[in-house]
């Protein structure tokens, strides 16, 4: 079965924006930050958590694949462009995530407190805000401005 090419554009149309836009790119990393640090909140002490930990609950397996979700920001990151010193620092949060999210028991609670996305995201729109200003939004998260201190 042939597809017309009316359709295939039908069909790109509806596809989510993979481009190297900038504006594109920030929409894509903020989004997988908050699935990663903030999906949602515990009941009783307001703590943000997301996928980062409690797939690290899983041994191993938890913790590669919340290494491979952080290192996903950082290709991104990449393909903005950015320093090789920021992509470094980039590559460490997420390396220190790792590896000592791995340890049993005290890498969990390492998962709750260390954000290493939330701290990526935030190299990433420094960048933005600098180099594509037209891509800055309002955000009101204080996790992400630094006036919470617990990131």
């Amino acid at each position: 079965m042939a597809i017309s090419e009316e359709q295939l554009k039908r069909l790109a149309e509806q596809l989510p924006d993979v481009s190297r836009d900038p504006q594109a790119v920030r929409q894509r990393v903020e989004a997988m930050e908050k699935v990663l640090e903030r999906v949602f909140v515990i009941p009783g002490i307001n703590r943000p958590v997301g996928l980062d930990s409690l797939v690290g609950l899983i041994p191993v397996v938890g913790d590669i694949a919340t290494a491979l979700m952080g290192a996903y920001i950082v290709w991104e990151a990449r393909n903005l462009g950015m320093s090789k010193w920021q992509l470094s620092r980039m590559a460490a949060n997420v390396g220190i995530d790792t590896a000592l999210g791995a340890v049993p028991l005290a890498g969990d609670l390492f998962d709750f407190l260390w954000r290493s996305n939330t701290r990526n995201l935030k190299i990433i729109r420094k960048h933005l805000d600098k180099h594509h200003p037209g891509t800055r939004t309002i955000d009101n998260d204080p996790a992400l401005f630094g006036t919470d201190k617990r990131t």
